[in-house]
């Protein structure tokens, strides 16, 4: 490890010692999203669920869209369409603008599934921010809005609920 300066005005030890903590914090959030979407009974996975998240904010899309918001091919969108649709989570319909094009579209299942997924979410993440003294609270908005910034990470009103663009 070097001390030598990096861009910023860090040197290398406080970039590495920012780098753990801020891989110590995502490992709490993953357990926290698993834990979330455990409690609605494996109902979906990690990727089905970003796509319930995709069309609760989207309203209804074309599998090619689906695709792209995950970064998969269409053949895997349709795949997990198939699954969600299976499981009353979602509807498929003919695009009014072409008979040819499917449009999906998150059912009261699947809204209820993100309802409580995102509520369950938000409250273990509460509790663990309600354990922190107060006075350092405000001090992890403004680093972790820095940080996002740095990352070029869209606001939170700019994004999904759950902060997937």
């Amino acid at each position: 490890m070097t001390d030598d300066p990096v861009p910023g005005g860090l040197d290398a030890t406080d970039v590495d010692e920012v780098t753990a903590a801020l891989l110590t914090a995502s490992r709490l959030l993953v357990a926290i999203s698993a834990r979330s979407l455990a409690a609605v009974d494996d109902a979906v996975t990690p990727p089905q669920f970003r796509l319930l998240v995709g069309l609760s904010t989207l309203g209804p899309a074309k599998l090619v869209a689906l695709a792209d918001l995950l970064g998969v091919n269409p053949s895997t969108a349709m795949r997990m369409v198939d699954r969600l649709a299976a499981a009353g989570l979602v509807t498929r319909r003919a695009s009014p603008q072409s008979r040819r094009e499917v449009r999906v579209e998150l059912a009261a299942a699947g809204r209820a599934v993100v309802d409580e997924v995102t509520a369950r979410r938000r409250a273990d993440i509460a509790a663990v921010v309600a354990r922190m003294p107060a006075g350092r609270r405000r001090a992890l908005v403004d680093a972790l809005r820095t940080f996002t910034e740095a990352g070029g990470e869209p606001p939170a009103a700019a994004v999904l609920p759950l902060g997937w663009t």
